[in-house]
């Protein structure tokens, strides 16, 4: 079953259950799904790479955080509360993302196997990351435990 049909099947439980919450931030997914086929010209949603939608669902994260830092600066707790719920029923549809420790001991590893020693050569680092991580590695996280190990 493809992520598009998980996240429709769940939009269609949580309208039966009248989880109005759960229901609206599905839609808003489904919306954005619907922008992304439109950009790159999809007509047959089946067709749509998983890994597009998790990206998709990467940056509707990002954005949640960024907003709830906003709203915990402005003392806005019933907004920051809504951002929190969204982030978490986005959350159920990514990948488990790697604990800090299992993080710090890749970055250590890779740091090793491409032979960084200095700062400058963490691009090198992150692309080596990026190529078996991309989908369950935070890198802001990742790139700041380089940095520590490489200075």
């Amino acid at each position: 079953m493809s992520l598009h049909s998980k996240i429709e099947t769940k939009l269609s439980e949580a309208l039966k259950a009248q989880d109005k919450k759960t229901y609206s931030t599905l839609r808003l997914i489904i919306a954005a799904i619907k922008d992304l086929m439109i950009a790159k010209k999809i007509k047959d949603k089946s067709t749509l790479p998983d890994n597009d939608l998790v990206a998709l669902l990467k940056k509707m994260v990002k954005q949640r955080n960024d907003s709830c830092e906003a709203y915990k600066k402005a003392g806005r707790k019933e907004l920051l509360d809504n951002e929190i719920s969204e982030i978490a029923i986005i959350n159920k549809f990514l990948p488990k993302q790697l604990s800090e420790e299992e993080m710090n001991k890749i970055c250590v590893e890779k740091i090793k196997q491409v032979g960084a020693s200095t700062i400058k050569d963490m691009g090198k680092v992150i692309g080596a990351l990026k190529k078996d991580y991309s989908d369950v590695m935070d890198f802001s996280k990742a790139s700041q435990i380089i940095k520590d190990n490489l200075k």
